[in-house]
């Protein structure tokens, strides 16, 4: 089993629900153990496009999966949950990225791991350092790398959102 690191966003319908539905299809899926989770984080759009804001949250997983499998499973689960293709970085269903994987380094034109615009998204090193703030990422803790994003990047706002991140933990609950 390796040690990875997803990413879930969804800025359409009911936010929390597509989190809790995606948890709950990854967490039955063949080779995935869930570990920790992040609580939820709202955040605007990245990438320029006029849209609703996000709510992001990281997980850890335990994966007997291949980083090419564990990929297909994330599209197979988006797909379950409805994922419409639109533009790039546009409004989204759900959304699963791959984001580190004990071991992995690999970059191909479907899959690139570590991923690699990571260390440039506070939506996702703000998650992923309340789990793994001493994850190595070239050389550089997770934590630190998303204390000086907020620093560098002050125009990417994003904030832990405690209410969604108690729905979250309900509708857990109540699908276990």
């Amino acid at each position: 089993m390796a040690e990875a690191y997803l990413e879930l966003g969804t800025n359409l319908g009911d936010r929390e629900v597509f989190l809790a539905r995606a948890l709950a299809l990854l967490e039955a899926a063949d080779g995935i153990e869930l570990g920790q989770r992040s609580r939820v984080y709202c955040s605007k759009p990245w990438g320029g496009l006029e849209q609703p804001d996000f709510l992001n949250v990281c997980v850890q997983i335990e994966t007997s999966l291949s980083p090419q499998d564990l990929l297909a499973e994330c599209k197979r689960v988006e797909k379950a949950l409805g994922r419409q293709v639109r533009e790039r970085w546009g409004p989204r269903e759900i959304d699963i990225d791959i984001l580190m994987m004990q071991g992995v380094n690999i970059d191909t034109p479907a899959l690139t791991v570590p991923h690699p615009r990571l260390m440039q998204r506070r939506f996702v090193l703000d998650p992923l350092s309340d789990i793994a703030p001493r994850w190595m990422f070239h050389g550089v803790p997770v934590s630190l790398l998303a204390e000086a994003l907020r620093v560098d990047e002050p125009d990417q706002v994003g904030f832990p959102d405690e209410k969604a991140t108690q729905r979250l933990a309900e509708l857990r609950g109540s699908s276990r």
